[in-house]
């Protein structure tokens, strides 16, 4: 297959092509085709956007009719139908059964967006500058959402200082008997520390691009405690792990924690159209009118498969989380197979659907395998701050038979990797 248009016309930042070399054309469901007609399973989801597969048929019946209708493409964030709707839908669908109360804020369309103005709020609404991140943390790329960002490979790319940002060891950094909530009480409460008092923690429940880190429920709601007593602002990041990866809509409910921001972005449209939400405790929705702004603070298309997906998986007797702990169940399984069989080799974690086979010997194994299993048709990315994890994230709908020819085919490429 050609790909030199790929190397002479595009940036060499380019990283996806070059770990799936091959130019995809058409994609149902699990399954992805390239040009050549060939099939691949998808573990990737497009790093967590497309939680409910390819083109699903009811979301794209609601897109076309949208799109056939002459309707309003384009509208800042001037009040349209589809977007009533969805925060209809939001309000009725996701926030009231769960008993949560948040404001909405319409950020520009990535992830990365809806932690700069998550960070910025809380900063604006306390009147204080620090925010404190976790080691092996990922928020995004632009400079502020990069302050947050561990990863010196991310950090190493600014070209300007990144500032006002203080990283905490995560839940379990220094092992199991330390509990790294108790040490940031520590510091907070020594005048000597060097600790300013933050205006915020901002904290993923699960770290996917760290590694897969899953923070206990005690530690978390340690930390929920700690930034209530501190007045504190609790950002939860749940960009990738959030809208019904880890089990639940929310990441944080298996915890029973309320933050006081979240940040969604990836799968709220559904369908991989670009759109993130900040989610914000009313007193501190403190923003003046115009105060953050941007061109694409609400994508018309991403609007009609945020709602149509609402509808479709979360509303009522459509919830699909018993879907997701089967699925879930069978992956857990497989994985700890493939680890019991390879002894001393692998180990296994991960919340939900967002799951991690942990290479604890060789950090050049994970990536092997993710090249062997991209030449027996399965599409896997790695993650972890030496790519030690092979990151398994398969759609959270789908028939067990693909599922578990995927997991077949993960366990062929670990053998192959082994074995060369």
């Amino acid at each position: 297959m050609d790909l030199s248009v790929f190397a002479t016309m595009e940036s060499e930042v380019r990283s996806y092509v070059r770990a799936f070399p091959t130019v995809f054309d058409t994609a149902q469901g699990p399954i992805l085709k390239d040009e050549e007609g060939r099939e691949y399973i998808d573990f990737f989801c497009g790093a967590g956007t497309l939680n409910y597969g390819h083109n699903h048929p009811a979301l794209q019946k609601s897109i076309i009719e949208y799109l056939s209708g002459n309707k309003i493409q384009h509208a800042l964030d001037m009040a349209t139908g589809v977007k009533k709707r969805f925060l209809e839908l939001f309000r009725d669908v996701i926030l009231e059964p769960r008993g949560l109360e948040y404001k909405l804020q319409f950020s520009g369309p990535t992830g990365a967006n809806a932690v700069e103005s998550a960070m910025k709020v809380a900063r604006l609404a306390t009147g204080r500058s620090t925010i404190v991140a976790f080691t092996h943390g990922y928020h995004g790329l632009s400079i502020g959402a990069l302050a947050a960002t561990a990863n010196s490979w991310y950090r190493d790319a600014a070209g300007v200082g990144l500032n006002d940002v203080v990283f905490h060891p995560y839940d379990g950094y220094y092992g199991e008997d330390i509990n790294t909530v108790a040490l940031l009480r520590k510091h907070l409460e020594d005048p000597s520390s060097g600790l300013d008092l933050p205006a915020a923690v901002i904290v993923e429940t699960v770290q996917g691009e760290g590694g897969v880190n899953v923070a206990s429920d005690q530690w978390l709601r340690d930390l929920r405690e700690l930034c209530t007593e501190k007045g504190i602002v609790l950002i939860v990041d749940d960009i990738q792990i959030g809208i019904g990866r880890s089990g639940k809509f929310f990441s944080f409910e298996h915890s029973g924690i309320v933050p006081d921001i979240v940040t969604l972005s990836k799968s709220i449209s559904g369908y991989g159209f670009p759109m993130a939400l900040v989610l914000i405790r009313p007193e501190l929705d403190v923003w003046k009118p115009g105060m953050h702004t941007g061109t694409f603070r609400g994508n018309s298309i991403a609007f009609v498969g945020a709602a149509r997906s609402l509808e479709e998986f979360w509303a009522g007797e459509n919830n699909i989380e018993s879907q997701i702990a089967h699925r879930s169940a069978m992956v857990v399984e497989r994985l700890n197979a493939i680890a019991a069989r390879h002894e001393g080799k692998f180990s296994v974690r991960g919340l939900g659907l967002l799951q991690g086979l942990v290479s604890e010997q060789n950090n050049d194994l994970a990536s092997a395998i993710s090249r062997e299993a991209f030449k027996l048709g399965l599409v896997i990315e790695t993650s972890g701050a030496h790519d030690e994890v092979v990151k398994v994230m398969p759609p959270l709908i789908g028939d067990d038979e693909t599922l578990l020819k995927g997991l077949d085919r993960l366990e062929q490429a670990v053998d192959a990797a082994l074995a060369a």
